[in-house]
């Protein structure tokens, strides 16, 4: 069993704050099966707020899947309390926005898609269900009467303990 955080690195203009819906957004992964190193070619969403009762029926799990090749059960779970923002200062370094607890399968490719928050510098707005599926957003906001921007959007996993 092993933490492996997802990271972003991105450029924010005039962008305080990116989230996401927590808990309710969808992370959406394609997952490599340890056991044999088989790797998905679907997209598999992973969302705190539901959970699947594990083969045992006595854990819960936001994500299971019996590998194909191996036929292996493996299990994917968010670690409450691991859901962070993107902040201005953090601009153009990783940071760690999510981790998760992998038994039998870990994380290989993340897609942004849908449903971030971006908080404005200087300004009371806030933009929800934003769709980072390109890597990039750009808005207006009138108060400030700038453009807000996110852009250059990376990502990675990373082992943690």
């Amino acid at each position: 069993m092993g933490k492996i955080a997802l990271q972003i690195k991105a450029a924010l203009e005039n962008v305080e704050e990116l989230k996401t819906i927590h808990p309710d957004y969808a992370f959406m992964l394609k997952l490599k099966c340890t056991g044999c190193g088989e790797v998905s070619d679907k997209w598999h969403d992973i969302v705190e707020s539901q959970t699947f009762p594990g083969k045992t029926g006595r854990s819960e799990n936001n994500y299971i899947a019996k590998c194909k090749m191996c036929g292996r059960e493996n299990s994917l779970d968010i670690v409450k309390g691991s859901n962070a923002s993107y902040r201005d200062y953090d601009q153009g370094k990783f940071k760690s926005i999510v981790v998760f607890e992998c038994r039998g399968i870990e994380p290989t490719e993340f897609t942004p898609g849908e449903s971030w928050i971006v908080k404005v510098k200087e300004s009371s707005r806030v933009f929800d269900n934003i769709d980072l599926s390109e890597k990039e957003w750009v808005e207006y906001d009138e108060k400030i009467q700038q453009p807000v921007e996110i852009s250059d959007m990376e990502f990675r996993f990373t082992n943690v303990k």
